[in-house]
């Protein structure tokens, strides 16, 4: 594979290092009880917005399109996926292979529709094509609400929009009180290898031809284009497999809960995700993982500053994105970093 020669991938391994050694390290003190109770609340949570600051890096960093309805996909996996487990429950009895299954038709249904959306979608720039993505989260919201699938005694599912008195059997969605969630399936391990699975797909895909041509696309489209791309296939690719991955993490983020509401995976969701891309760098990929858990984490350790807790968020938020942009905290933080490597290096030279 591409993702094991030159410095990239040398850096590669290093953000795959160094996620495997922090998800061990939260993995051992969860099962010690070390963690509390709030907090070992979020590990699956935080697995879920990484996988969803990942996906969506894809769209805005890597693609360079700014897309606001990244929620709308989640959704479509988190509902997709209660179906699938209401359904198949009888017929696949081990609950990890039950899991695996409703995550792949979840990632699968999240694609085909990121497939239908990004065909009017894609053909548009700019603020045009961020509110259009805003519109068809919205509308995918309100279909949800509308609603209504039932499962009869024989296993046979019933849907019905707007109105459910026609149905039999007992509801999986019920309109705008959402849905019932048949067995709560997710957990902290699957969690961690669904975010190892996307960061190596997303990793080998930067590094193709074709993340190569979606490159080119973002830095000039009409350069790109000049020499042959088809730059609406090239993008149609790249928010597909967005698509995909929000839907994936849908799934598991329906699963750790009894129940789950449309209203949810709205407006503020996707904006949240959006920022955990911004706060940590367009296309960086260990940035979207570390602001992810801070921003996921966060708010749960400051439960404590109830008068205060979303000021101070909020000022965290603004301090990280002043210094984000800061020229000379940036020379600082390179200044460091190749401290720290002449250090190693040397260690490395009276080792030897």
């Amino acid at each position: 594979m591409r993702l094991w020669k030159s410095k990239t991938s040398r850096q590669n391994l290093i953000t795959l290092a160094s996620v495997m050694i922090v998800f061990s390290v939260f993995f051992v003190l969860n099962n010690n009880g070390v963690l509390s109770r709030s907090l070992s609340g979020q590990l699956i949570p935080i697995c879920v917005y990484i996988i969803m600051a990942l996906s969506l890096n894809l769209t805005v960093g890597i693609l360079g399109e700014l897309s606001l309805g990244h929620a709308g996909f989640m959704s479509v996996g988190a509902f997709s996926g209660v179906i699938a487990v209401s359904f198949l429950g009888n017929y696949i009895g081990n609950p990890i292979l039950l899991m695996v299954v409703a995550i792949i038709i979840g990632g699968l249904l999240a694609a085909l529709t990121g497939f239908l959306i990004g065909i009017p979608v894609l053909r548009l720039r700019g603020d045009y094509l961020a509110i259009v993505t805003l519109a068809f989260g919205e509308i995918i919201k309100n279909i949800l609400n509308c609603l209504y699938i039932t499962i009869d005694d024989a296993g046979h599912l019933h849907a019905a929009m707007f109105d459910s008195s026609s149905l039999p059997g007992k509801f999986i969605i019920n309109g705008p009180q959402g849905a019932k969630i048949p067995a709560r399936l997710s957990t902290f391990g699957l969690g961690f290898v669904l975010v190892m699975i996307v960061l190596i797909i997303i990793m080998n895909f930067v590094h193709s031809k074709e993340g190569r041509a979606i490159k080119a696309i973002r830095d000039n489209s009409i350069a790109a284009e000049s020499v042959g791309l088809n730059i609406t296939a090239y993008k149609m690719k790249a928010f597909v497999i967005s698509a995909a991955m929000a839907g994936m993490a849908g799934v598991l983020f329906a699963m750790n809960y009894s129940a789950i509401e449309a209203k949810k995976f709205n407006f503020n969701t996707s904006i949240s995700v959006l920022v955990m891309v911004v706060l940590g760098g367009m296309g960086n990929l260990r940035g979207s993982i570390i602001a992810a858990i801070i921003l996921t984490v966060l708010p749960e350790l400051l439960r404590g500053f109830d008068d205060y807790r979303m000021l101070i968020y909020a000022l965290v938020l603004i301090l990280v994105m002043v210094l984000g942009s800061n020229v000379r905290f940036q020379q600082f933080k390179i200044s460091i970093s190749k401290k720290m490597k002449g250090i190693f290096k040397r260690k490395e030279a009276a080792s030897k």
